[in-house]
């Protein structure tokens, strides 16, 4: 089978292959056992950054679970790093910065690196080694962090709940701002298009914060950003955020998203039916029910197949990542079952 046919491939151009194809979001790593004993003694972003071990995180859970896609395993920070920004993950804690930026001399001091002189030689090497490992059969799919996500990381200094030096910068400082966003939408371009060009068949950009913003903040400080975050990378992109109900329509990114991630707040039926015809919906899995009695989780899985159908096509997926504490034999079953399962457009599905 070329890999242009495979599942998600196809459900990403807008077809409706015999079987939904499925991944999960977090699938390389956290609840395999065969990762944490990987890991043992290895910092995570030197993890990330050492290609054979990069690549056989991610191809572990291809091997196991039989999912569609293999997700590159990596962290929204690399690319930061890469730039020369020093920053640490902690345990328990997340994304830390050294020096947080806050002030129009902080963002001066960061955009004066040129995004084009990420050297991406070991990302590439690990995204070879996947994709040889992979063959024709199932696609790799890149992934960035958006500008917003990366930007709150930075401006924070570390993890918050509600990015409000982020938020605030927007308003008090647009120039620095935008500047900054700009910035981090070049360091996020380069990294998705050295990730494609080294093999990987789609890209997902992904914004865990995004759902901290009004609607009216987000498009006026953020989506243009990540539009040109993916703007002109060739293949497939998946846009794919946490709490953007309010905001759906612009997840889109005036077209530039093939498809859009839908989180467990919003049944795919209605979700398809903001986001149109054209577009193909991801998701949404609450991974809450992960923990759940099976025939519970089964149930809600045939819900969202049901609800998926509505759109033009439908990449069954979590609506966030999956849990640490998830237990592999369930993500495995949810695949086995939804590779069973036949599902036919709805009668008046949007397409």
């Amino acid at each position: 089978m070329p890999l242009n046919d495979a599942p998600l491939l196809r459900a990403l151009a807008g077809d409706r292959p015999d079987t939904t194809p499925v991944w999960f979001m977090r699938q390389a790593g956290r609840s395999l056992p065969e990762y944490r004993d990987l890991r043992v003694g290895t910092r995570m972003l030197d993890a990330c950054l050492t290609p054979d071990l990069a690549a056989e995180i991610t191809l572990q859970p291809v091997r196991r679970h039989g999912v569609d896609a293999g997700i590159f395993f990596s962290d929204i920070v690399v690319p930061l790093r890469l730039a020369g920004v020093e920053v640490e993950i902690e345990p328990g804690r997340g994304p830390v910065f050294a020096a947080p930026v806050r002030t129009a001399a902080d963002v001066a001091r960061i955009t004066a690196i040129d995004p084009a002189s990420l050297d991406t030689t070991r990302i590439q090497e690990a995204v070879r080694i996947v994709v040889a490992e992979l063959g024709d059969r199932t696609p790799l799919i890149g992934f960035a962090g958006a500008p917003f996500t990366l930007a709150a990381y930075l401006v924070e200094g570390g993890p918050s709940k509600e990015h409000l030096r982020a938020r605030a910068m927007m308003h008090t400082d647009p120039e620095s701002w935008n500047r900054l966003a700009g910035w981090l939408a070049q360091v996020s371009r380069t990294f998705l298009a050295a990730q494609r060009a080294a093999g990987a068949s789609a890209v997902q950009l992904f914004d865990s914060w995004a759902g901290s913003l009004s609607p009216a903040d987000y498009r006026a400080f953020v989506a243009p950003h990540s539009a040109r975050a993916v703007d002109g990378i060739d293949g497939p992109v998946i846009h794919f955020g946490v709490g953007t109900g309010p905001f759906l329509a612009d997840m889109r990114l005036d077209g530039r998203a093939d498809a859009v991630g839908v989180d467990w707040r919003v049944p795919l039926d209605e979700a398809a039916a903001v986001l149109g015809g054209d577009v193909t919906v991801q998701g949404n899995i609450d991974p809450a029910l992960l923990s759940a009695p099976w025939p519970v989780l089964e149930a809600h899985i045939r819900d969202v197949l049901h609800r998926g159908s509505a759109a033009r096509a439908h990449v069954l997926n979590l609506g966030h990542g999956v849990p640490p504490e998830a237990d592999p034999a369930v993500l495995t079953r949810i695949v086995e079952l939804v590779h069973a399962v036949r599902v036919e457009p709805a009668l008046g599905a949007v397409r």
